[in-house]
């Protein structure tokens, strides 16, 4: 397309949409829809055919502001409302206008990403996120209590002789933190405690399970916790802790200073440096935490089905000490309160059991994707030992390669509606470590989850929590198929990666993977806190919003590219056009209006009512475009140019008369004399 071309199409497109009305309050719509809503909660009625005329007129008439290309798609645009409560005697009035002013500097609106896209080049949706912020402190009495019950189980804990925090136990303080935030109900938001207990007795950390640390077993402490409910908290005296990588990796959590959850370790500090730090871990929060990354685009399916394959050994072991039924509970106890699920979505959980021994191509997968890695170790000398390991990409290629003979060996059925995720849980009669790329025990795929246990009960992984490295229990699978699970069928992203536009690539930060998260080497937690429980409903419509607006901004450059709509639209089609046009803007708009309070099913009701004004649009530009037809505009011919065919034909005669006469013309002077 030419320069010239391109700016007659932009033009047309500018020229379409200032001729559409932007979504601005109509009186009664509102009301329309809410009863619709109750009387339709799936949707699967039209309401523009319940429109009264009254209704139809205000849909038609042109709003004084006119949106540009742009403005379209940055219109949509949602507001997170945080609550920030400041626990503490040394934060002081003037705290939270500096902490609110220095997050409003620093933080600007940004688009929602997805890490894995359907298509690599695009990690960008259409959607825009932005903070809303109100910071307070809370009164006294929250602080007193928990200083009270935070002296009292230091001062009964005995000291380890494995660290030097105090282990306490993370309910002590999480119990009465939901109690005041109970209070606070009904809330709009998502609620952050940052706590400044002072110094006590003796350092301390928060442990989020049963028992110590010993050889054998690491458990890593923490200071923060995020609750099923919409709330976390951070306590910033506790520790200082560490975690991440041991040797080498992107996303440590250092001992230091420098880090904010180590901000009052260290060198004293003024106000206005405590308040950045804390700035910068609310923003770091907000980011992981309240707006994640998608993990892959989640499109809306009414029957989500998880078919679970254990292909397992000869030892009899093997079945029984995986408990899948843990792995189901997980997720149906979430289904039960209302999570995870939107409208009339279903989820059922199915196992099949193969023995490998009778599976041939279970055989020849595993045989293929094995490999193998050389390491060097110092131990009287420098001596490499070479371990096996299992490629992913390469069993991931195999099992789709193969999916029919899978299905045949395991006796899977066919499931004719609804999104079916197969987990391949291989259990193998090895007394090796065989993990999933040197490090994993499970990997998630768009279309599947592949998880993988030997008869070897543990192993030290290349992470450490408090200065020791963290042992993985390469026999209990449970926890890592529940993040994996949710990251295939929701797109829930683990809380240790977020994708960054301006680096083009996936960062890795281990903050906020300790305590209840299911990703990670740092927790032992299954459970799901309102992170994830936000994101899975949230991934869909993000999803499904996507889709519309891209959708919509195909039907307009399809409308310029054919000379504008009123060029492609007869009279009647151009005014049901505009209406319908109006009617999908503004329940888009109501769509993230609801996603911005964390009214998930009304946002969900919203998006499904524009399906129809959608699907109108593109009938109507689509019988419009067929009905265009190519005519032939005849021109009268010019005259005959009598007088330059004259004039031509006299020259030639000249010329010609000229030539035969030369002889006459020009006699040779040589013969006069």
């Amino acid at each position: 397309m030419t320069t010239a071309a391109a700016l007659r199409h932009l033009v047309l497109i500018l020229h379409l949409l200032t001729t559409i009305t932007a979504a601005a309050p109509i009186l009664g719509l509102d009301s329309l829809l809410s009863r619709q809503s109750h009387l339709d909660p799936q949707a699967t009625n039209d309401t523009f055919l319940s429109l009264s005329s009254s209704l139809k007129k205000s849909l038609s008439l042109s709003s004084p502001t006119t949106p540009s290309p742009s403005s379209f798609l940055s219109s949509l645009h949602l507001s997170v409302p945080i609550t920030v409560k400041l626990v503490g005697p040394t934060f002081h009035s003037t705290s939270t206008t500096q902490l609110n002013t220095l997050l409003t500097a620093a933080i600007s609106s940004d688009n929602f990403h997805v890490i894995t896209p359907f298509t690599h080049t695009h990690h960008t949706l259409s959607l825009r996120h932005s903070l809303h912020l109100d910071v307070s402190l809370s009164p006294s009495s929250l602080s007193t209590t928990l200083t009270e019950s935070l002296k009292s189980e230091i001062s009964k804990t005995p000291s380890s002789l494995r660290s030097p925090l105090i282990s306490v136990p993370y309910s002590v303080i999480d119990q009465i933190v939901k109690l005041d935030f109970e209070k606070e109900k009904p809330v709009q938001g998502v609620y952050i405690y940052l706590l400044n207990l002072g110094t006590q007795s003796k350092p301390y950390a928060y442990n989020y399970g049963y028992g110590d640390s010993s050889p054998a077993f690491t458990k890593c402490m923490g200071s923060i916790w995020t609750g099923r409910d919409r709330y976390l908290w951070i306590d910033l005296a506790a520790g200082p802790v560490d975690y991440g990588p041991a040797l080498s990796g992107d996303g440590v959590l250092p001992k230091g200073e420098f880090h904010p959850l180590a901000a009052l370790h260290g060198r004293p500090k003024s106000q206005k440096a405590l308040l950045a730090d804390l700035a910068s871990l609310i923003w770091s929060a907000y980011q992981v935490l309240l707006v994640p990354s998608l993990r892959i685009p989640v499109p809306f399916e009414n029957q989500l089905i998880v078919q679970i394959v254990h292909i397992h050994g000869s030892d009899s072991k093997n079945l029984n000490d995986l408990d899948l039924k843990s792995i189901e509970r997980t997720f149906m106890d979430e289904v039960k309160d209302g999570g995870l699920l939107l409208g009339d979505q279903s989820l059922k959980f199915k196992t099949y059991k193969v023995d490998l021994a009778e599976c041939s191509i279970c055989s020849f997968a595993i045989s293929r994707a094995t490999t193998s890695y050389t390491s060097r170790y110092l131990f009287d000398n420098y001596t490499l030992i070479v371990s096996e390991y299992l490629d992913s990409k390469r069993l991931h290629q195999t099992l789709s390669e193969s999916a029919e003979e899978f299905r045949r060996v395991a006796e899977l059925p066919e499931e004719d509606f609804g999104r079916v995720l197969p987990v391949y849980v291989f259990d193998l009669d090895l007394n090796t470590i065989l993990l999933l790329d040197r490090y994993h025990q499970s990997v998630a795929f768009k279309d599947m989850v592949i998880a993988v246990r030997t008869k070897n009960t543990q192993t030290v992984s290349d992470y450490m929590c408090n200065g020791r490295h963290v042992f993985t229990q390469t026999r209990e699978l449970e926890r890592p198929l529940v993040g994996s699970i949710l990251q295939s069928m929701w797109g829930v992203s683990p809380t240790h990666l977020l994708w960054s536009p301006r680096h083009n690539s996936t960062l890795v930060d281990y903050t906020w993977s300790v305590g209840q998260t299911p990703f990670g080497p740092f927790s032992e937690i299954s459970s799901l806190s309102f992170v994830q429980k936000d994101a899975a409903k949230r991934n869909v419509l993000l999803t499904s919003l996507n889709y519309s607006v891209t959708s919509a901004i195909d039907v307009l450059e399809s409308i310029a590219a054919h000379g504008g709509d009123r060029k492609l639209l007869k009279q009647n089609k151009h005014a049901e056009f505009i209406q319908r046009w109006n009617l999908f803007k503004y329940k888009l708009d109501k769509s993230v209006s609801a996603l911005s309070h964390f009214d998930f099913e009304r946002a969900l009701y919203y998006l499904r009512s524009s399906d129809h004004d959608l699907y109108a649009i593109h009938s109507l530009v689509y019988q419009a475009s067929q009905g265009v037809e190519a005519s032939l505009v005849c021109f009268k011919d010019p005259p005959f140019p009598w007088a330059s065919v004259s004039m031509f034909g006299g020259v030639c005669f000249v010329l010609f008369y000229a030539y035969s006469q030369r002889e006459k013309l020009f006699v040779n002077k040589r013969k006069q004399f």
